[in-house]
């Protein structure tokens, strides 16, 4: 009798545990939330704890190749990481830029329109992680922004990242061949896109989705006119609110 009343105890706690930490992501988890707002220098991928703190209960999970990502956030000078037992440090990293700011379109977008992807790209759904740290060259989150084939689109990153899991070249395949043992954790690109929730930006054959057409890397992936601009703004605010379901969604909330 004293040993049943044990073992009930035991299963009442752990359901109590485990209640309790639902209901504390479920506080720390706001659908809707730019996390700007937690930023002390205005950019989050540095110094949001609170998004930091998310990044790490979506993707603690296992792996495509057997063994599990366990996350913990930590601090490296001023900038935030999440630190793990299987490779290098990540740090999270806007994937989609708002170009509210160049120089072709400014004049052409309205203010609302700008602040709205702004805010957009700054919730949930709009972050990603890649190894925090240079490794011989730029890091990717780097690179990506410093090739003007790229502009720091996700989607063509995405291809790029396609690619060098195919080992076919692209603007961005030796940088992704530094980080070679961080793409290795997740087996294939299928893995990658499976882990990181990444399902809307491709298609079921599991090829990228582009934002804009794709004309294989050949000139600026700006859009070069306000028609274009206005297609990539409503294909990214569509992308950054279904992926922000599926990060919800996977924690269970």
């Amino acid at each position: 009798m004293q040993c049943i009343c044990i073992t009930r105890f035991i299963l009442f706690f752990f359901k109590y545990l485990i209640n309790k930490a639902k209901f504390n992501m479920q506080k720390l988890i706001d659908i809707d939330f730019d996390y700007r707002k937690d930023s002390r220098c205005g950019d989050p991928d540095k110094d949001s704890t609170l998004l930091y703190e998310v990044l790490k209960e979506v993707f603690s999970k296992p792996l495509a190749n057997g063994e599990k990502l366990e996350l913990k956030v930590g601090k490296v000078g001023s900038q935030l990481v999440l630190s793990h037992g299987l490779g290098d440090n990540l740090s999270c990293d806007r994937m989609c830029p708002h170009f509210g700011n160049d120089k072709t379109l400014k004049d052409l977008i309205s203010p609302a329109e700008k602040d709205v992807l702004a805010y957009k790209v700054r919730t949930l759904g709009g972050h990603i992680v890649f190894p925090a740290h240079r490794k011989n060259g730029m890091t990717i989150n780097q690179s990506r922004g410093f090739k003007s084939s790229i502009s720091d689109r996700f989607d063509l990153t995405l291809e790029c990242i396609k690619r060098f899991y195919d080992n076919s070249t692209s603007p961005l395949f030796e940088t992704l061949k530094r980080y070679e043992d961080f793409f290795a954790l997740f087996v294939d690109f299928k893995g990658y896109i499976d882990f990181f929730l990444l399902e809307d930006f491709v298609n079921d054959n599991y090829e990228v989705v582009f934002s804009l057409p794709f004309d294989d890397f050949k000139g600026n992936a700006i859009p070069n006119n306000i028609e274009a601009y206005k297609h990539y703004y409503n294909t990214i605010i569509a992308l950054m609110d279904k992926r922000t379901k599926r990060m919800i969604n996977a924690l269970g909330i």
